[in-house]
């Protein structure tokens, strides 16, 4: 079966660091590209990073931009999301997928490729970030 399990997330004050974790099994890991998203409550799901994980070519939207690093451990079959000088914006349950970019500006927007049936969305981790 395919599985993407996030973890890592917390509570964290602002101006603090958290590192998420996607660890990816019954999929070649190679094949796609795999992201970040977000839904923070009472808000819909938004992409914030993807990687080609054969490349390395990381993505990023404008919001998190110089702040969150993205980095895939092919060993591993993981991907991380470094999250630097958080903001109590950044809160929200943080989930990982199959995704696809396209260009927006100086940055990207980062979107669900539903090409890929990863099957449903797992629990994601909550990022809680305080002021």
């Amino acid at each position: 079966d395919v599985q993407l399990q996030a973890s890592g997330g917390g509570l964290v004050q602002a101006g603090g660091s958290l590192r998420l974790s996607c660890a990816a099994s019954g999929f070649p890991f190679d094949d796609y590209a795999v992201g970040w998203f977000r839904q923070a409550p009472g808000q819909e799901r938004e992409g914030v990073s993807c990687i080609s994980t054969s490349e390395g070519t990381s993505y990023y939207v404008r919001a998190v931009k110089g702040r969150f690093t993205i980095s895939a451990d092919r060993a591993k079959n993981t991907v991380y999301l470094q999250m630097n000088n958080l903001k109590p914006e950044d809160t929200a349950v943080y989930y990982c997928g199959a995704c696809f970019v396209q260009a927006n500006g100086d940055s990207y927007s980062v979107f669900v490729d539903t090409r890929v049936d990863f099957g449903p969305w797992g629990q994601g981790t909550l990022v809680t970030v305080s002021s």
